[in-house]
């Protein structure tokens, strides 16, 4: 592949991704993406058969991101500080790719090759990890849980809580704009789920977290 291919490739990446956060996906065609480009939209097809290919890229870079941050960290137990560190990037993931999750079951049906990939990884990848997450902070001492079953059922909630945010938002305050504020009270409600399970030793820092997304 050729450099310049390269650079429009990802460039008709990176301006779609704007575009659909900015006005929806619904409201761009490939002819929008083009035009804002500046190139033909041959030239656009020439990389992207349709729209379809263009979010399910962008996607894929969601999930990549989303999966490198909660990568439980190497040679160390995690702390009070990596929870903090790990609902930043979360609501950070969630903000910059907003669009996805804007009419998520709507998207998912009008692009077969993204739903698939979209269950694959929930199902098989990001659950799991959050499950394993929520063990890793139960190892440190932050958190206590009576079984894996507890576990698994906390880390479902807290993914419904992150995947229905923005969403939950839009609708309780409809003249009110999704910003990234949005997300820090995302953080906090996450954190509100976790609070009966914290440590009688780790209330006072797992406050002070809460606290900080205020």
């Amino acid at each position: 592949m050729s450099k310049t291919r390269i650079k429009t490739y990802d460039k008709i990446v990176i301006e779609s991704l704007k575009l659909f956060n900015e006005h929806g996906e619904r409201a761009i065609t490939t002819n929008h993406i083009s035009a804002h480009l500046g190139i033909s939209p041959g030239n656009l097809y020439y990389h992207f058969r349709n729209k379809e290919e263009i979010v399910f890229q962008i996607f894929r870079e969601y999930d990549a991101f989303i999966h490198a941050q909660l990568t439980p960290p190497v040679g160390r137990a995690i702390g009070p500080q990596d929870l903090s560190d790990y609902l930043d990037s979360i609501f950070k993931g969630m903000w910059n790719y907003r669009f996805l999750f804007d009419d998520l079951p709507g998207l998912l049906s009008r692009n077969p090759q993204l739903q698939a990939e979209y269950h694959a990884s929930i199902g098989t990848g990001l659950r799991p990890m959050m499950s394993s997450m929520l063990k890793g902070f139960a190892q440190s001492g932050l958190l206590a849980f009576s079984s894996d079953e507890e576990i698994d059922q906390l880390a479902v909630n807290i993914w419904l809580v992150v995947k229905f945010w923005y969403a939950f938002e839009q609708s309780a305050k409809p003249k009110v704009p999704i910003s990234a504020e949005t997300g820090r009270r995302g953080a906090r409600q996450v954190l509100a789920l976790m609070r009966p399970y914290v440590t009688p030793d780790n209330k006072t820092s797992f406050a002070a977290i809460d606290e900080s997304y205020r």
